[in-house]
């Protein structure tokens, strides 16, 4: 069962935004910036890194928690640079491909990653690790929070 009117069709009350209406749209929701949230992961990183190495009084811990931390956001950060390319949004068909094909990029480039944290960190804790990897995740969930908190400031060309 479809979602329609009386009528039989959805399209009737449609109607498209000028210009100008999409312009201020736009101005009134911003778009969250992708490198803002992985800036926010690296500081987030950085701050769990140093705290866990204080704590446990081992750089290993520290450097365990912030190669968990990278092995999210150099993959994210692959991932959005691709996804920002001329051919990513020609139409809907290279969008949904070039999505699917850099989501795939991400996720190899994480198992690489962690398949490859034994040889590059010394000492490894896998905890430590998992945490880093844990909070960086986690910041994509508190930025759509803080987002979605945020009442966009509606222009109205009508006073009162």
């Amino acid at each position: 069962m479809t979602v329609e009117d009386a009528d039989g069709d959805p399209w009737k009350d449609f109607k498209p935004l000028s210009a100008e209406q999409a312009r201020q749209w736009r101005e009134a929701h911003p778009m969250l910036s992708p490198w803002r949230v992985l800036g926010w992961q690296a500081v987030a990183g950085l701050i769990l890194a140093v705290v866990l190495g204080l704590l446990t009084r081992k750089a290993s811990t520290a450097w365990s928690a912030g190669y968990g931390v990278l092995a999210v956001l150099l993959p994210a950060a692959v991932f959005a640079r691709g996804l920002k390319g001329r051919i990513a949004s020609v139409n809907a068909v290279t969008a949904a491909a070039g999505f699917l094909l850099w989501e795939i990029v991400k996720i190899a480039l994480t198992v690489a990653m962690l398949m490859a944290a034994p040889k590059l960190v010394r000492g490894l804790s896998w905890p430590a690790l998992l945490a880093g990897m844990a909070l960086a995740l986690m910041v994509y969930w508190a930025a759509l929070a803080v987002k979605s908190r945020q009442r966009p400031q509606v222009k109205t060309d009508q006073p009162g």
